[in-house]
């Protein structure tokens, strides 16, 4: 198949890019790269199925396509406030471009939500029936709303124009193509870690996070976008062992041994979620799909490649 990936030059994207070409379809790779990086596909592109386009999917796009992946919008929170109508714009004026060029391709289209859309829960864990408790007017809401418009238009369409739809909600993502400098506390702590800086934690650390390695998010993927059309999700996509951000930066010091860095505490962000962690019986009923990838063997790659990136 011809597949179109927004997003594909940013983390979860590239990835997806490579794992689509390894099964042998054509790819074709739309990023404006505001905060996606071409060095995360500069391998791919001596592949002749592979195909670099760089856009804005707040404009319309005309292509000719099969199947598409819509991932493209900041998602750390450095990046999607630091132009925060831009932010909703992609989320919002995007996903509508890319539904309209579904609708005339007549191609199945997954939506890339998030934990986001749950806000900071009342319900532990997260499961996909739940509305969430979202701030519409703070520092997040131009990801958080966004997102959750984007899930409205997506299930509009397939309602209103019987548009092949998936939507699947991401909770936190690690691994190598992770931009250095995203703010997420994984890629925060092992920066941190090998410059021998101060880790920092905001609040008292005891707030938790469920972290997924990206080999396993991009097989959920590949597994809702597979599965049946009368299964439009959303679904959620995580790992439900559950960490506090301490026990995070504990372990990250404890895998560079080297390292000279303490812990700090500093003051908790606006709206900043005290849980997060996914309820995935749903994607283990529907797509047979669970998380294999321990915390540790993820955190081995991961730190080998911030290394690297340091050389």
């Amino acid at each position: 198949m011809k597949i179109l990936v927004t997003g594909g030059a940013g983390f979860i994207g590239s990835h997806l890019c490579k794992r689509l070409l390894k099964d042998d379809h054509e790819v074709l790779c739309v990023d404006n790269l505001f905060t996606g990086n071409k060095n995360n596909i500069l391998e791919l592109t001596e592949n002749k199925k592979f195909e670099f386009l760089r856009h804005d999917i707040t404009f319309p796009l005309y292509v000719e396509v099969d199947q598409i992946y819509n991932l493209a919008c900041p998602a750390s929170p450095i990046h999607y406030q630091f132009d925060p109508v831009q932010t909703t714009k992609t989320s919002v004026h995007g996903a509508i471009n890319m539904l309209g060029l579904a609708k005339r391709t007549r191609a199945r289209i997954l939506q890339a939500s998030t934990s986001e859309v749950y806000g900071d829960p009342e319900v532990h864990p997260q499961p996909e029936n739940y509305w969430g408790r979202v701030n519409p007017i703070g520092i997040r809401s131009c990801y958080d709303e966004g997102k959750r418009c984007a899930e409205t238009l997506f299930f509009d369409y397939h309602r209103q124009h019987k548009l092949d739809i998936k939507v699947i909600r991401i909770f936190n993502t690690y691994g190598p193509n992770m931009h250095p400098n995203d703010g997420r506390v994984v890629s925060n702590f092992i920066m941190q870690a090998l410059h021998n800086k101060n880790i920092t934690i905001y609040g008292d650390g005891s707030q938790t996070r469920s972290f997924q390695y990206v080999d396993d998010l991009i097989c959920g993927m590949l597994a809702m976008m597979k599965s049946s059309k009368r299964f439009v999700g959303p679904v959620n996509l995580g790992n439900p062992v559950e960490f506090t951000i301490k026990e995070l930066a504990e372990k990250v010091l404890e895998m560079i041994p080297e390292s000279k860095s303490k812990i700090i505490f500093k003051k908790l962000p606006q709206d900043d979620p005290r849980k997060r962690k996914p309820d995935i019986s749903l994607a283990k009923k529907e797509l047979n799909w669970e998380p294999k990838i321990k915390l540790e063997e993820g955190l081995i790659k991961t730190i080998e490649y911030f290394r690297n990136l340091n050389k």
